[in-house]
């Protein structure tokens, strides 16, 4: 029994990990959606900096709000057409009829969209560091934004998933993703304003406990109710 039960997580995991390496393989050739991300996101920043004259103590308290519109919007984006791009090309039909759990499936998007939502990040600090002259490679203010990456594609990936079955699906996804995904981005903000402030770390304390609580509970939803989504 227990040697069935560690072939079952063994293929459990290679299945998760297939779907995710799919997906970026496939990203590698066509460069597709991170190029798209990484042009919006560029675009955005470069916006605000040339539109919001500010001076050195005002840009630290906007800096947060920014980073976060910034991965929001590009965020939202690649969520919308790594989805789409599985419709249009009939591979989503056969990941639903492959021999797997399709929370494997859930997870595997789940982990692709994280690494593209990452690469971008990884692409749009130091640009932001150089254009605004502020340090954001601080340990703290990348934890949060990894935990509120982590939130935001496992909720997104499950709503990306409700969507692309609609016609109006660009426009859904935002509609449905923006509301539930509001904690997050609250708390990401909050917790990112209060390293870059130099906060006392008892004031940035409850924020990041609510993007772990956030990221858990919905992780955890999105595993049980994935198989019904892709259903209907």
């Amino acid at each position: 029994m227990i040697e069935n039960k560690e072939k079952r997580s063994g293929n459990y995991i290679r299945a998760i990990g297939a779907v995710a390496w799919k997906d970026l393989a496939a990203e590698l050739r066509s460069k597709e959606l991170l190029s798209a991300m990484l042009v919006f996101a560029l675009l955005v920043i470069f916006i605000f900096n040339f539109s919001l004259e500010l001076d050195a103590k005002t840009r630290t308290s906007v800096t947060s709000g920014v980073l976060w519109a910034t991965f929001a919007f590009a965020g939202t984006l690649g969520l919308n057409r790594s989805m789409a791009i599985e419709k249009d090309r009939g591979c989503l039909d056969g990941l639903l009829l492959a021999p797997v759990d399709r929370s494997a499936i859930y997870f595997g998007k789940a982990i692709s969209n994280l690494a593209f939502m990452l690469i971008v990040e990884a692409v749009v600090l130091p640009v932001y560091s150089i254009l605004y002259n502020t340090n954001l490679f601080q340990p703290g203010l990348l934890l949060v934004i990894l935990l509120g990456s982590i939130g935001y594609t496992a909720v997104g990936t499950l709503l990306s998933a409700m969507s692309v079955q609609t016609r109006t699906r660009d426009v859904m996804l935002p509609i449905l993703l923006f509301p539930i995904i509001l904690p997050v981005i609250i708390a990401a903000v909050r917790a990112s304003g209060g390293y870059l402030q130099n906060l006392p770390f008892d004031q940035i304390l409850p924020w990041l406990n609510l993007l772990i609580v956030y990221d858990v509970i919905f992780t955890a939803i999105a595993f049980m109710v994935f198989d019904y989504v892709v259903e209907e």
